[in-house]
């Protein structure tokens, strides 16, 4: 009974039961979703006013990092499967949630030095406007919570922001094949 008393807050015990059993009236339950709701509300809108919360991870020994509205899924890279006759910029493929989803090499695309597959670890699989896409990383820093006043705009390259301790984020509408750059 501790988790049903939890789930209908300051209510005593006896209204819990009520709410419960399905007798609480319509008006009641309507108005109990909307307090609800409007508590939801609030926490999204202070989580985004506190910053912008990005996934980090490490490439080629520099730091980058994508929005994480963005990301659809991580999974291991030793699910990657390579592509024959594929171009340098794009490692291979893996299976996101019955997708299979094509893998850009960052170092390839950025210009950083290293290669083969050997030392990635993860793909970050992102979502831009419906189309999946992963990138191949070394290692996963996690989420970060950015100062949207600390944040610079990249003077080049396909990087929506500059954060603190030269982390940058991403831009994925301009991430892809070097002829379509």
């Amino acid at each position: 009974m501790g988790s049903a008393r939890e789930a209908v807050g300051s209510r005593g015990e006896g209204e819990a039961l009520e709410f419960l059993a399905g007798q609480v009236s319509a008006e009641e339950r309507a108005r109990i979703l909307e307090e609800r709701a409007a508590a939801i509300v609030r926490t999204r809108e202070e989580t985004q006013e506190a910053g912008m919360a990005v996934l980090a991870f490490r490439v080629g020994g520099e730091r980058y990092a994508v929005e994480v509205s963005s990301v659809f899924q991580v999974v291991d890279s030793n699910g990657l499967t390579p592509l024959p006759a594929a171009p340098a910029w794009l490692l291979g493929a893996v299976l996101a949630r019955t997708r299979v989803v094509p893998v850009l090499d960052l170092r390839a695309l950025l210009g950083l030095e290293g290669g083969g597959m050997s030392d990635l670890a993860k793909v970050v699989v992102l979502e831009d406007g419906g189309d999946l896409f992963g990138v191949a990383v070394e290692d996963l820093e996690g989420r970060i919570d950015l100062d949207p006043q600390k944040l610079a705009i990249p003077s080049e390259g396909p990087f929506a922001w500059i954060g603190p301790d030269r982390l940058a984020v991403l831009d994925l509408k301009h991430l892809g094949a070097p002829r379509a750059r």
